[in-house]
């Protein structure tokens, strides 16, 4: 067994790490990650043909995207991002920002349906034509539904964590960012494969415990065929997204970073000094190959980075030959973290400890939690940041800082840009959203 624990973390949070590394080959525990289902957020694990149901989790293929634009800040508003740091309330003050912020959450939908103008999400993408959803049984509609359900959910955001940004890095070039995932599609699969890997069948409800499934018996097929539809499902939704943004800000695409950090993959690492193929699950982590870019978000008042994978591919023979021998310590450890990364500067309060309790019936808190208002729009204001929506469960005092889980990963990474937030949207606080996490 290889395992690496990168940062610091509670002792609920490496109890269950420790439950997951009795099933695997390897197992590393990223430092932006705490507690979770059955597996913590920010766990990466490895296995021979199998792959976890609850480890892809219920929102299967949630990521994030970036997307470069031609678009300087300076010539959106008239001034640059130096300025914008010495002078936060430009950025909050500033008439076309505010604009584009309300553009944003006007055309894009939040929350659990669909409720924007946008009528030209891609619903006929070619994923939709795909021989995997007749894996889904037909019996009471189950794929008609589901499909017609995927079809109206196509370009949604959602709500809890999920949010559409625009930001400008160094250079005061604006980039527009998304993370969100597979929505009511991927929380389907994953509840209903839980199910049938406890022996029941689509439609059932499973134990919310570690299910594994082999990937060459039929429901392991099965399963990977539909986490793979997922998958696509959710890429098709945030390039659609961001692209939107970008034709209401009338820029275009220069350079795009997208990534999965709920997922499985089929990748060749050493083990016991032979190069053998494992399933890995990452939940809540970043894959960081060697070159491999990545876009990783903070909180709604904290920078964002664009990253990549350190050290050397493990198929580069000539590489290895001519390493170093501090290229080859950093590949030792891009391997002992299963070449992944953060995925987000990662929680260190719960949504109720934060928030409060929210009774959805009676439409008011049962009980209140220990963020307010106040604190949220201080620090945004601070950082010069606009808000549409989000709730206080998700104000940049629940969160660790980002250069510090950074830090804690600083060998398997480097920055290649630093993202300062301008606008974000989310869902409006209390919205109800049963696919958000």
């Amino acid at each position: 067994m290889r395992t690496n624990i990168f940062g610091i973390h509670d002792e609920n949070t490496i109890t269950q790490f420790k439950e997951i590394e009795k099933n695997c080959v390897a197992a590393a525990l990223m430092a932006d990650g705490h507690y979770g289902y059955v597996m913590p957020v920010g766990g990466v694990a490895a296995y021979y043909d199998k792959v976890s149901v609850i480890g892809v989790g219920f929102d299967i293929a949630c990521g994030n995207c970036a997307i470069k634009t031609d678009i300087k800040l300076s010539n959106l508003v008239g001034f640059n991002l130096q300025d914008s740091i010495n002078n936060p309330s430009r950025i909050i003050n500033n008439t076309t920002l505010n604009k584009l912020a309300d553009d944003i959450a006007r055309n894009i939908s939040f929350g659990i349906g669909r409720a924007n103008e946008a009528d030209d999400a891609p619903t006929d993408n070619k994923l939709f034509d795909d021989d995997s959803w007749w894996i889904i049984p037909n019996i009471g509609k189950y794929r008609d539904d589901l499909k017609d359900k995927a079809r109206r959910q196509l370009g949604t955001v959602g709500s809890g964590n999920h949010y559409v940004d625009i930001f400008a890095d160094e250079d005061d070039n604006i980039w527009v960012g998304v993370h969100f995932g597979s929505r009511g599609l991927g929380h389907t699969i994953a509840s209903n494969f839980l199910a049938i890997g406890q022996g029941g069948t689509w439609g059932d409800k499973g134990k919310e415990i570690e299910t594994l499934l082999n990937i060459y018996s039929s429901t392991g097929l099965e399963y990977w065929s539909l986490m793979s539809l997922a998958g696509e499902y959710a890429y098709a939704g945030r390039e659609w997204v961001c692209r939107k943004v970008i034709n209401i800000l009338g820029g275009k695409e220069l350079e795009m970073v997208h990534n999965h950090h709920n997922f499985a993959w089929k990748e060749q690492h050493i083990v016991n000094d032979d190069l053998e193929t494992l399933i890995v699950v990452r939940k809540g982590a970043t894959p960081a190959f060697p070159k491999q870019k990545g876009f990783i978000g903070g909180s709604m008042g904290d920078n964002a980075v664009i990253i990549e994978g350190t050290g050397i591919s493990l198929d580069d023979e000539e590489g290895w030959w001519n390493a170093t021998e501090d290229d080859r310590l950093l590949s030792g450890i891009q391997q002992t973290a299963l070449y992944s990364t953060v995925h987000g500067a990662g929680r260190i309060m719960s949504r109720n400890h934060a928030a409060g309790k929210w009774d959805r019936k009676k439409k008011k808190y049962k009980t209140r939690g220990v963020i307010s208002e106040n604190m949220r729009d201080g620090w945004l204001n601070k950082q010069g940041v606009i808000l549409r929506g989000g709730g206080l469960d998700e104000a940049p005092q629940v969160y660790r800082r980002l250069p510090d889980v950074l830090n804690a990963q600083k060998n398997t990474i480097n920055i290649l840009h630093t993202l300062k937030p301008l606008i974000v949207v989310m869902a409006k606080a209390n919205e109800y959203d049963p696919y958000k996490d």
